[in-house]
């Protein structure tokens, strides 16, 4: 291992070295670049790792750690200043991807994604689990053949999903999401086989971690072995050893469900029986209590009198009953006695008769008004100055016929006078007026 102080003013001579030191100023710039500063009890060198080989470390890169770096020297032209172009980074003492998965868990813990408190309780019969694994391996086989054991009328949806490899974390994240959304899924299980450490690391991603979060029904981790513990483990609201102990866990069996509610209905028992003997206690308790002394043969007497008046009502009752329904009876039978078409008759016959007497009556009023008419007609006309003038009479007028003339001396000579005649009217000239 090369230390600091050692390290020749050469650049071509070092393409590739190893050094090892604690990381100090580490930052990533806006490019996506990280750069840092490598020190050791007695020097110090810059270093910078791009952005392709950042996206490679499986940690976190933070100051204080001991790491040991793989890369190239090279100088810095505007500063004149060595650094190394670091390719490759290690932490020192402990593996990296033990040291990613330290720092992913240290920091989801404290955003309460593994809190006891957000966790969900597993429905107690399921009646649709979703699971997302991989087809080709031997997890999928053994949860289905434990529920078709167990809970044989369990509805499976199975999402395939990658769970080795590169791009396995954002498949199953994918696969997550897509379960969560099919109606009717009760609780999820999530997992696959043993494996290595490197094989298993898609559970350990953030990405699968915050998508366990965000399932929207229960979900159960069922990674690797029982000794295998993946971050998913943390975060799942149950973590099971194997994909066989998940399948049990989801559902119980028959004879434990039926059990366990034998056990509940005599809970529920002793709980009444208990109860009631409570209240008997204390019902005898205030039975013996001075002011209630013979309560009972007082509820007794008011039983009685009680009963007793409940049977003078339903006498009451059926005596008013049976009075209204004689009455009932007597005037229905004078409505069958009453013959309504000869009553009809009879009214008919009053209605004609009364009829015919008012026909007489009016004709004879109708005579006697005519006869007087008749009669008033011809005193009127024997009155009538018409029939006067009928007869050779005239009627003399002034000229404005204002007046009649009765007297030779109202009109002087060359006067104008109107004369009414019996038929038409003339009009005349005075020549001459004596007495």
């Amino acid at each position: 291992m090369t230390s600091l102080f050692d390290l020749p003013f050469e650049e071509p001579g070092f393409t590739d070295v190893w050094v090892e030191g604690e990381l100090s100023n580490s930052r990533v710039w806006n490019t996506g670049h990280l750069y840092f500063t490598l020190k050791d009890a007695g020097a110090q060198i810059r270093g910078v790792m791009f952005r392709s080989a950042l996206r490679a470390l499986r940690f976190t890169p933070q100051d204080g750690l001991r790491v040991v770096a793989r890369g190239r020297v090279s100088v810095y032209d505007p500063k004149g200043e060595y650094q190394i172009v670091c390719e490759q980074m290690e932490p020192e003492g402990l593996g990296a991807l033990q040291l990613a998965f330290d720092q992913l868990k240290r920091r989801l813990a404290a955003e309460g994604l593994f809190d006891e408190r957000r966790k969900r309780p597993l429905p107690a019969l399921p009646r649709k689990i979703g699971i997302v694994t991989s087809l080709d391996g031997a997890a999928v086989r053994d949860i289905i053949k434990v529920l078709r054991r167990r809970y044989p009328n369990a509805h499976l949806v199975i999402r395939p999903a990658r769970v080795q490899g590169d791009g396995a974390a954002l498949d199953i994240a994918r696969a997550l999401g897509a379960i969560g959304k099919v109606p009717g899924v009760d609780v999820v299980i999530v997992g696959r086989g043993g494996g290595s450490i490197e094989d298993l690391w898609a559970f350990n991603e953030e990405v699968v971690a915050r998508a366990i979060a965000g399932c929207p029904v229960p979900t159960i981790a069922a990674v690797g072995h029982e000794t295998d513990v993946t971050i998913a483990d943390f975060v799942a609201d149950v973590r099971a050893p194997t994909p066989s102990a998940a399948a049990e866990i989801v559902v119980s069996r028959k004879d434990d469900f039926c059990a366990r509610l034998d056990r509940l209905a005599h809970r529920v028992s002793a709980t009444m029986q208990a109860r009631l003997h409570r209240l008997d206690s204390r019902l005898r308790t205030l039975e013996a209590r001075p002011g209630l002394a013979g309560m009972r043969a007082r509820l007794a007497m008011r039983g009685r009198h009680a009963a007793e008046l409940t049977h003078a009502l339903h006498r009451g009752i059926r005596a008013g009953v049976a009075g209204r329904e004689r009455v009932f009876r007597g005037l229905r039978l004078a409505l069958e006695t009453f013959d309504l078409r000869r009553r009809l008759g009879r009214v008919r016959a009053r209605l004609l008769a009364a009829d015919g007497r008012l026909a007489g009556a009016s004709a004879r009023l109708r005579h006697r008004a005519d006869g007087r008419l008749r009669s008033a007609a011809a005193r009127l006309e024997a009155l009538s100055p018409l029939a006067v003038l009928g007869r050779g009479y005239a009627v003399c007028w002034n000229r404005d016929r204002t007046a009649v003339i009765r007297d030779a001396a109202a009109v002087a000579r060359g006067d104008r006078v109107r004369v009414t005649l019996a038929r038409g009217e003339l009009e005349c000239e005075v020549k001459n007026s004596g007495q």
